[in-house]
């Protein structure tokens, strides 16, 4: 799926840059390569390594396409930052592939399907301070997969700071929290009666709630006037809802990813 949507990029990025040269120096693009080891799937005490692909394009008029979030438009007005987009929401595999999250361990759970998602996400910086939401919700997948195919709605909430600025670059930390709606904690963490009798868990109902709390360190290097390096930790420990599913193995989560960004 990266890669796919990295094609993508490309593409759009050849047309837009012949069809309006005049605005080429308004016009951003990045690339960008890495890679990252996390969990199998959300809950995993298994882990796996995948590489990391992706692309950007912000028009002059905050217009983007990019790989990770989709098609949107962002407004950026320096103290508050806000984006809507359409995009792919994430998928689950009940077998391991080291490109897509899933293990072996979830066989006849079914496969989480992407669908198309739309997401409204804001930034309000105060003082030294920055204050974060993000709502996306997904489609449903299919009217006959009751188990995997619901709708459903997630809601992330951050607090940031900048810890340090200087001569080996930047270092952010984030504080955050994840909320989701019933068929999201059902999707995700919740194990039907129809799953139970074809996989070894036994059936679990899963309630709204809180996901998940945690909190996030950023370092940024700057390499040249165009490119740099950043490295991500992510560390997040699964609450109630979804620490007591018997697909966890282990609740507290972590993931770390390092990747070159180019931009031009």
């Amino acid at each position: 799926m990266h890669s796919k949507s990295l094609c993508l990029s490309l593409t759009s990025l050849c047309l837009l840059a012949t069809a309006n040269t005049a605005l080429a120096e308004d016009w951003q693009y990045s690339l960008k390569a890495g890679a990252t080891n996390v969990p199998r799937y959300s809950g995993s005490d298994e882990r796996t390594t995948a590489p990391i692909l992706g692309g950007q394009i912000i028009s002059p008029w905050g217009v983007f396409l990019d790989t990770d979030r989709g098609l949107g438009w962002g407004y950026d007005g320096g103290a508050f930052k806000f984006s809507t987009y359409v995009g792919a929401s994430g998928s689950r595999k009940d077998k391991n592939q080291s490109l897509h999250a899933g293990a072996d361990r979830l066989k006849g759970m079914g496969e989480i399907k992407s669908r198309p998602q739309l997401g409204v996400s804001a930034a309000y910086t105060l003082g030294a301070v920055i204050i974060g939401a993000t709502l996306e919700h997904a489609l449903k997948e299919d009217d006959r997969k009751k188990d995997t195919g619901q709708a459903y709605t997630h809601l992330a909430l951050s607090l940031g700071t900048q810890l340090y600025k200087g001569r080996y670059g930047s270092v952010d930390a984030s504080l955050n929290s994840h909320f989701g709606d019933r068929n999201y904690l059902q999707t995700w963490y919740g194990v039907t009666t129809d799953q139970a009798a074809r996989s070894r868990f036994k059936a679990y109902k899963a309630g709204a709630g809180n996901i998940s709390n945690g909190m996030s360190l950023t370092w940024s290097l700057p390499i040249s006037e165009h490119t740099k390096f950043s490295t991500l930790l992510d560390v997040q420990y699964l609450a109630d809802e979804a620490g007591k599913s018997p697909i966890v193995e282990q609740r507290l989560q972590a993931s770390v990813s390092g990747e070159l960004q180019y931009t031009f």
